[in-house]
């Protein structure tokens, strides 16, 4: 699939280095749920420390941990503590 950038776009993305286009719509589908952060950076074309230093750089945060998963994660820690 070939996608035409605006020239506005195109622009506004310039001063933010090689493949800007590729990271933003990478971390866009990854803060929207819809891939995980492995696929995003892949598709943005970097490895995982520098997709990570992306976002952090961009958005601030670099990994996006859900409540759920952490409150999933400290259950599953108890039932490991209890067993040992």
């Amino acid at each position: 699939m070939n996608v035409v950038l605006k020239q506005s776009l195109i622009e506004a993305l310039e001063p933010l280095g090689n493949n800007a286009a590729a990271f933003f719509l990478a971390a866009s589908l990854y803060h929207a749920h819809k891939v995980s952060f492995a696929a995003a950076a892949a598709m943005a074309d970097l490895n995982f420390d520098e997709f990570a230093y992306r976002l952090r750089e961009h958005f601030d945060s670099g990994f996006r941990v859900e409540d759920a998963v952490v409150e999933e994660d400290l259950l599953l820690v108890d039932r490991l503590a209890k067993h040992s």
